[in-house]
């Protein structure tokens, strides 16, 4: 025969804890034990002893009738999670403030950087300690990325000339990112590569035989990402300007041709200000110097790299040549156009923080 327990204690919500527990109950991944937690008391609340809520939320008796007397305690606040105890912290604040410092101000006598090794002999640490702290605070001291900032006194108004091109291009006209690729070498190894294994990855000796090299002209269509490109054994003005005649050729005569250009010597020479003069629709736009990230076309070919040239061997450089000419065309037979999505304003104002926090950190 069933025995009767205590009757359970009424639960009457107000209006801000009923809102608070629906918001928690929504709770999905973050906080889904604080949800159930929620949902049951709200169920308690329409009426019902634990084991009838229990049935209705098919969970454990013994589950409703704690949180139930949790909420009967401490309200809303008996339902969030308790510290859970374990081990204490073995190191104080003043210790995280010296190894921060110490990472960020200094370096070790023997080394250009510091190691998680070497900071913890230094400091009388653990090693693991270091790391989790360098983790929680975003510090790598092994990394070192590179940067450069333009120093060309038209800075500000080239970025605006060519990100207003970008995002904002000219009607009846083509805008087309040029540059070129020079010393590409038809590179082939001294031995025969061995294919990829399970657990194995694909072998290349690191020794290699040159071939020659070939420089690639390529002009990349900014709006339907397609890429005009001529292969030339050198790089002078006469190949710049042979490129510029294939241009000419294939852009309708209807369009105009904006083309946004590095500031390399070729691009500028006599010969080549003749020829654009002498051609009115060609229109030149040049990157800040030192600023190549602004040309899309290098990322381009920052795809060519990785994806032909890098892991491929070739005899000859009219092998070489070859293999560009086919990638080229199967690039525009599913061209993917890339889109410039910050803003000239966004540009400025990221660098001019960038400096002022190197300035204030006394760099």
């Amino acid at each position: 025969m069933a025995t009767r327990g205590p009757r359970p204690a009424d639960i009457v919500l107000t209006k801000t804890e009923r809102v608070e527990l629906e918001g928690w109950s929504r709770r999905r991944k973050t906080a889904a034990g604080l949800a159930v937690r929620s949902r049951i008391i709200l169920a308690a609340a329409d009426g019902g002893s634990n084991t009838e809520v229990a049935q209705r939320l098919g969970l454990n008796r013994g589950t409703v009738r704690r949180w139930r007397d949790r909420f009967v305690e401490d309200r809303c606040d008996g339902l969030l999670d308790e510290p859970r105890p374990g081990r204490p912290r073995t190191i104080d604040d003043d210790k995280i403030k010296d190894l921060i410092t110490s990472t960020l101000e200094t370096t070790p006598k023997n080394a250009t950087h510091w190691s998680t090794r070497s900071m913890a002999e230094h400091l009388d640490i653990s090693q693991s300690t270091v790391s989790r702290v360098w983790r929680a605070f975003g510090l790598a001291p092994h990394k070192q990325d590179s940067w450069k900032l333009s120093k060309d006194p038209l800075f500000t108004e080239k970025v605006r000339d060519v990100v207003g091109l970008y995002m904002n291009p000219p009607e009846r006209a083509l805008v087309l990112c040029v540059d070129e690729k020079t010393q590409i070498q038809a590179l082939d190894r001294t031995q025969p590569i061995f294919p990829m294994l399970p657990t194995t990855p694909q072998r290349a000796s690191h020794d290699y035989v040159r071939n020659g090299t070939s420089s690639l002209y390529a002009a990349l269509d900014i709006a339907s990402g397609k890429v005009i490109g001529s292969l030339h054994s050198r790089h002078r003005a006469q190949e710049f300007i042979a490129f510029l005649r294939k241009i000419d050729a294939q852009v309708p005569d209807d369009l105009d041709v904006h083309l946004v250009m590095d500031n390399a010597s070729t691009h500028k020479t006599p010969a080549v200000k003749r020829w654009l003069l002498a051609h009115p629709r060609f229109v030149s736009h040049f990157t800040p110097t030192s600023s190549s990230w602004m040309n899309l076309v290098e990322r381009w070919f920052a795809e060519l790299t990785t994806k032909k040239l890098q892991r491929s061997t070739h005899t000859s450089v009219q092998q070489l040549n070859k293999d560009i000419r086919a990638w080229i065309e199967t690039w525009n037979d599913n061209p993917r156009p890339y889109v410039w999505v910050k803003t000239a304003d966004q540009i400025l104002d990221s660098i001019a923080h960038y400096c002022a926090r190197i300035k204030d950190s006394g760099h």
